[in-house]
This record gives structure tokens, sequence and C-alpha cells, in this order.
């Protein structure tokens, strides 16, 4: 079998996927808000260029930094409830008293091209998505040291009122009872462990059967197949 008369394609997350390759993924990272998980996915996002972020739709202002249709699109409490009303999104809650959603389209796009994105959302976001998505979500829960710790980084960050801080602290809570419906739990008392254990659960999913099977199968075909 010569080089020449074989078709070359690259492992998946690798330059540009065929249509004959595997679906994209669906990486979703949550966390109590001060946890770390906006640090940590902003951080497997400069490492791999190519896994895309979900960038959600939220009726909460911006805060100083935020740029519209960088960390979020941001729009007012009617054009939501359009967007809603018209099933732009495949999954949208309320969290701190604001709305969230996820575009609908984008995921589907992405998910059909053979692309990654990581999302950034709450576990009702990550349930909605398990529930329409299935085996295309991978989920991962990122966890504080402690509540003391978490306050203390809530507090640093001065971003949020006194009393926005305080409701945090109460919801976050409840939201780490949630960590059973995850495929991983993270401790984030060290920001270089813990960012070393979500790369290694990116990367271990990107090589899952459901996603190479493909390989194997051009392979046994007669097909040439590489990692360059």
């Amino acid at each position: 079998m010569s080089s020449e008369s074989s078709k070359r394609i690259t492992l998946p997350g690798r330059e540009a996927i065929s249509s004959e390759g595997p679906r994209g993924q669906l990486l979703v990272v949550s966390s109590p808000s001060g946890a770390g998980k906006s640090t940590l996915c902003k951080r497997l996002r400069r490492e791999f260029d190519d896994l895309g972020f979900s960038v959600s739709y939220t009726t909460r202002a911006p805060r100083p930094g935020e740029t519209d249709g960088v960390e979020y699109h941001f729009v007012d409490a009617s054009t939501f409830q359009e967007m809603a009303a018209r099933d732009e999104f495949a999954e949208y809650a309320m969290v701190h008293g604001n709305m969230y959603g996820t575009d609908a389209r984008t995921v589907e796009a992405a998910l059909a091209g053979g692309r990654d994105l990581i999302f950034d959302i709450d576990f009702q976001g990550g349930r909605s998505l398990r529930r329409h998505f299935g085996e295309d979500v991978v989920l991962v829960f990122i966890l504080p040291p402690s509540l003391q710790e978490l306050e203390r980084r809530l507090r640093t960050r001065a971003t949020d009122a006194n009393e926005v801080i305080e409701r945090r602290l109460k919801v976050a809570l409840s939201e780490m009872e949630h960590y059973a419906e995850y495929d991983y739990v993270i401790l984030n008392d060290d920001l270089d462990t813990a960012y070393d254990a979500l790369r290694g659960i990116y990367l271990a999913c990107r090589h899952r059967i459901a996603r190479t099977r493909f390989l194997a199968e051009r392979l046994l075909a007669g097909e040439e197949v590489s990692t360059r």
C-alpha cells in the first residue's frame, strides 16, 4: 500500500476533521462561583486553541473588563424571553437572579463539524445539555478546598456587592450537593494540580472509542491514518 494512493487523515481535534470523522464533544465545567472554573477553562483554551468556547447569553450586567460577545452575549430580559420562546437555547436557567442560556445552533454545528466546545456553566445547564446531547457531553465539577476559602476568593475578587457575595455563598453549598451528577470531580486547592487533572480528562476524552472508532475502521479498510 503506497502512501500516494492512500488517504491521509488526522486525529480528532487536530487540524480540520472531515465529515466522515467523529462528532465533537461538549466539555462542561461547573463549580460554585469563586471555585476557579473560569480560570481553568481559560487556561485549557490557551493550550488547545482548537477548543471552542460556548459564549452564553445572559441578562446580567457586564462586569468591569467584560466585552459583549466575548465572555457573554449581554441581552435584556425581554430579548432573552423571546429567544427562549423561539426555542433558540439548548439550555437556559435562572442563576443568582439572572438568566443564562446556550445557543442551540452553535452547539449543533460544532458537534456535527467535529469541533469540541467548553462550557463554563452551572449544574442546571450541565444537566440540560446531558439530557439533550447524551454521551457527547463530559461533565466536570470543580470543588473549592473549603467554604472559608471560597468566601475569601469571592471577597478578594471584589467585583460583586457584599449582598451578592453573601447570596453566592448560600447558593454554593446547595450547588455542591449536585457533584454526583458529574463524570469527574476536581478539588482546586492548587491551581496547577487542578489544571493538570482537567487537562488529563480532556485529553482522555478526545480518545474515547466513540470518537476514534473511525480511525480503526479506516485502517482496517486499507487506508493510512496518521497522528501528524
